[in-house]
């Protein structure tokens, strides 16, 4: 019975230890739907990733216990960033494990989501589904979303990688390295270098946004710090790439890739961007290929790399395919008017009511 499920309220940095670890559990079940050839996330994993969110990221959470309490079925959160930019912002995240959907839980969990974004004067709700989970992006439909950006998933069989591609890469390179070095660093940035990396990152904002209503966001070196505090606290590992010009010590291009040694099998490709004025000249190519060539190297128990890239990322989806990018799987970005969840909350209750009363 719907009425005999319990919604609590989840505190991700102060929660009791059966709740963090009904959260894990939960959340692995809706991993393996989601990506279902990876292993699943550890405990102290999920734990330190909840305890460590930086602190300028307000987030109000909610768990769906079954009848007797013993799981959570369902879950929500909405993430508030207080900084200058985007302030119009509400991240929202809603699941429900496929035995219970389709009995209104989403919608009730819905509820509390738009209760939080009014209250903090947020009138765009953003929330991702995945293709591997149509049922996410059907209920983001039916409230009033709207696709803002598509990107692919796309993987890397590093066994399917052709080394001599990435050796005639680096081979081309050593003509760009009279005016640039590649640096590489292992974990945090180096504390000499983080208000230039802060600055150097506006390159992300160049990157496709589609028809997002999204600013540009300018991060600060205590923001990035923040969340190098919360990277390694989960355990996670990360190597960077960045190509510095010589004659002016600027940051040009970077490169990073991150996993958790727990599995160690899967990689993440995060950023890669180059400076506008600086394009074309394979500065791109170059960091790419000398990323691959030191995980060849130096990580014998990866077996694939996975990076996002928008539809219309045209140069960079050009530089993946030549090194045998494949697609994995769809991400999709929806945003909702608040205004329109809302109108959508109260034409569903106006709907029970009256069956409720053609009932009687």
């Amino acid at each position: 019975m719907l009425n005999a499920l319990k919604i609590q309220a989840f505190d991700p940095r102060n929660a009791q230890e059966h709740e963090y670890a009904a959260a894990n559990r939960m959340e692995n079940r809706m991993r393996a739907e989601r990506e279902p050839d990876d292993p699943p996330v550890t405990l102290e994993e999920d734990i330190q990733r909840w305890r460590n969110i930086p602190p300028f990221i307000d987030v109000k959470a909610w768990g769906v216990w079954n009848e007797d309490r013993s799981e959570l079925i369902a879950s929500a959160s909405v993430a508030v960033l207080h900084v200058e930019q985007n302030q119009h912002l509400a991240e929202v995240e809603i699941e429900v494990l496929p035995a219970y959907r389709r009995r209104g839980l989403a919608r009730r969990l819905l509820a509390l989501c738009v209760d939080v974004a009014r209250q903090e004067n947020r009138r765009l709700m953003m929330t991702a589904t995945t293709s591997t989970v149509p049922a996410g992006g059907a209920f983001v439909r039916r409230i009033g979303g709207e696709l803002g950006l598509a990107m692919h998933t796309n993987q890397l069989l590093l066994a399917d990688l052709d080394r001599n591609l990435v050796h005639r890469w680096l081979e081309r390179a050593e003509q760009n390295r009279a005016d640039f070095e590649l640096v590489c660093w292992d974990g945090a940035y180096p504390a000499s270098e983080l208000d230039a990396m802060a600055d150097f990152l506006e390159v992300n904002n160049t990157q496709p946004r589609e028809n997002l209503d999204m600013e540009d966001w300018h991060i600060t070196s205590e923001h990035l710090r923040e969340f190098e505090r919360s990277m390694m606290a989960q355990g996670l590992r990360r190597w960077t790439m960045v190509v510095r010009e010589r004659a002016t010590g600027k940051f040009v291009g970077y490169s990073e890739i991150t996993w958790h040694p727990s599995r160690p099998q899967i990689l993440e490709q995060g950023g890669t961007s180059v400076v506008e004025a600086y394009r074309n000249r394979g500065i791109g190519r170059w960091l790419k290929a000398a990323m691959l060539d030191k995980i060849t190297r130096e990580l014998p128990d990866a077996k694939v790399v996975r990076t996002g890239n928008a539809f219309s990322n045209a140069p960079m989806l050009k530089i993946n395919d030549e090194l045998g990018f494949k697609p994995y799987r769809t991400r999709y970005q929806w945003q909702v008017e608040t205004q329109k969840a809302l109108n959508y909350l109260g034409a569903r209750q106006h709907e029970r009511a009256y069956d409720q009363s053609t009932a009687d």
